[in-house]
This record gives C-alpha cells, structure tokens and sequence, in this order.
C-alpha cells in the first residue's frame, strides 16, 4: 500500500491486540493509522504506529462537524474520516477494534473490480453468495429473508468505489441470529459480487474501502441506534451510489471476528427499529427523485437525511450534523 491509504477505528479501548496489530501492520505496509477516541478512552493511549485523536484534541480541529457531533457515539469515526481526508487520503480503509486483519486485508485496493454484477434483484441476501449456510447481514430486511436468491451472471470489471469485505469467525449478523443460530463461521473464499441499481443488501462499517468519489458517503449519523448507524448510511450510499452509475462490491472476509463483550438482549432492543423499518427505509429512499451524476453527490445525500428526519426515522438534529459535514467536505474539496 502507500502513503495515501488511512486506516480509520473509532475506540475506547485501551491498546489491544486488534490495535496493537493494526498498528503494527499499517507500519509495515506503509498505512496511515488513524484511530478516534471518545470520552470513555483511557487518558494515556500510547501505541508506535497509531495517531490517537482524544475528545480534547479532537475539539482542536477546524471542522464544523466538531462543534455539535454527540459524544459517546460511534458517529465520533466521522472526524476520522475528516481527518484522513485532510491528510491526503487517497483511500479510506475502516474497521473494528475486535477485528484482527489478515493478510489480504493490506494489499492494494482497486476501485475497478471483476465480479458478479447484480441490478435490479430487490432485496439481495449477499452473504448466500459466499457461504451454503443459512445466513443473513445485520441490517437485511427480515421480510426478505426466504426471498429467492438471484442467479449470479459471468464475471465482468466493474467500478465499485465502496467495497465490503467479509469478517469469518463472528460474522456482522443481527442479534436474532445471534441468539437462535450456531456460531462461528467462516465464509468459503467465492468471486465478489457488485450489487447496482435496484439491488439492496445492507454493508457495515468493520471491513469496508472508500475511494475518493465516495467519500461524502462515509457520513454516520448520530441520532440513531448504534446498531443501524452504519446500517442506515449504507442505505443512503447505496441510493446516491445508483445515481452516479456505481455498484456496491463483496469480497472475501479479509478479517476474522474476536468480538467485544455484547448483551446481546441489549443488541436486540437497539436493533429493532431495524428489523421494524429497514424495509420501509429503503422503499422510500427508493422513491426520492435525485438528480444523477457525480456532481450531485452532496445535494443527493442532503436529501436522503432530509427524508430520514422528516420521516422520524433519524432524530431532528441530524441535518445540521450532515450540513456541517457537508461544509467541512466542500471546504477539504470533496
């Protein structure tokens, strides 16, 4: 990799394995290691390789964003990503602090890939693709789950700047699997998969490239559940993605799961305006009329969030989070 691939985690752990490896890795391989803390990190974070940004240094930085984005949220990764984007970067890799990279999670990435290229299947269960287990994303609509599973057609090359890759072990599913079905799993190693206009499945934020056309698209939204916050923005930058002739690409788990203590009666809870709205969220994104083009992007994910809170479906006070974020990219020029 080069000087212009970030590496970005927002955490509040004190260096553990996963980071201490991170850091390492990124050392190695030439990556920039950018890691957010919140209010609950420790007050020394001291790690060779990683630059810690706390609450106090945070506050130091020149973005609108800073001014109003809650604490004690996963939302505080999108300074990260401002962060990076300042920095020069060139491309944006995000992941978890229970995520252990393996090797083929620091070669290159290229925005131009060859896969199985899907359009127009509706509600598409990616993670069937890549395994004969029953198994299905956090974030899928359930009502869709017995849905037929659209045949793949050949491989061909396809421009995907937003690219999801797999996690073995502890797979992103929701806490309705969790609770009713075996873990672990690991997936089998299959062709990607590129969904593209009129094809949805939900992508996460534990394995997942940005190249910098799609950049606005990293925005998380903070007034939400923790559960649907990177849920939700995936929506969103499946939906502008269609409007600028882009696809959404699933690649082999990279990165293997040793995941962080979890109620998982508590995940439930925080899931259910999930598993209760997923579904709708998508149909009305579906609906809105956006102009298409690249050079639309900004206004078209204005409009998204517009949709969201008007809808109640993300709290009032997210649209001056995303105006700010949308002032802070117009002024780093994205």
């Amino acid at each position: 990799m080069n000087e212009s691939t970030f590496l970005v985690i927002t955490s509040i752990a004190a260096p553990n394995a996963v980071l201490i490896d991170c850091a390492e890795q990124s050392t190695a391989h030439g990556v920039k290691f950018v890691v957010m803390g919140d209010t609950k990190s420790p007050t020394q974070f001291d790690l060779s390789g990683c630059d810690f940004w706390s609450i106090d240094r945070q506050l130091t930085l020149p973005f609108s964003l800073v001014e109003n984005l809650p604490t004690r949220h996963y939302g505080r990764k999108n300074l990260g990503y401002l962060v990076a984007m300042q920095q020069g970067a060139q491309v944006i890799i995000e992941t978890d602090d229970d995520n252990f990279p393996r090797e083929g999670f620091w070669t290159n990435r290229q925005r131009t890939q060859p896969a199985h290229s899907l359009t127009q299947t509706g509600w598409t269960n990616v993670y069937k693709y890549f395994t004969d287990k029953h198994i299905w994303p956090r974030g899928y609509a359930l009502e869709h789950l017995h849905d037929t599973l659209p045949d793949l057609p050949g491989l061909s090359e396809v421009v995907c700047p937003i690219q999801q890759g797999l996690a073995d072990e502890n797979p992103d599913v929701d806490a309705i699997y969790r609770l009713t079905l075996p873990l672990p799993l690991n997936f089998e190693q299959r062709d990607s998969v590129a969904l593209g206009d009129g094809a949805w499945c939900a992508f996460n934020s534990q394995n997942t490239t940005w190249f910098p056309e799609a950049f606005p698209l990293l925005y998380l939204p903070s007034h939400c559940s923790f559960r649907m916050t990177d849920i939700w923005r995936s929506y969103v930058a499946q939906r502008v993605a269609w409007t600028c002739g882009w696809s959404i690409l699933f690649h082999n788990a990279t990165v293997w799961q040793e995941r962080n203590e979890h109620n998982l009666m508590r995940d439930f809870e925080d899931e259910v305006s999930g598993y209760t709205q997923n579904r709708q969220i998508c149909l009305d994104l579906a609906a809105l009329d956006l102009p298409e083009g690249t050079e639309h992007i900004h206004e078209n994910l204005l409009t998204c969030y517009r949709l969201l809170t008007e809808k109640g479906y993300v709290g009032k006070a997210e649209m001056p989070l995303v105006e700010a974020w949308v002032a802070d990219l117009r002024k780093l020029g994205f």
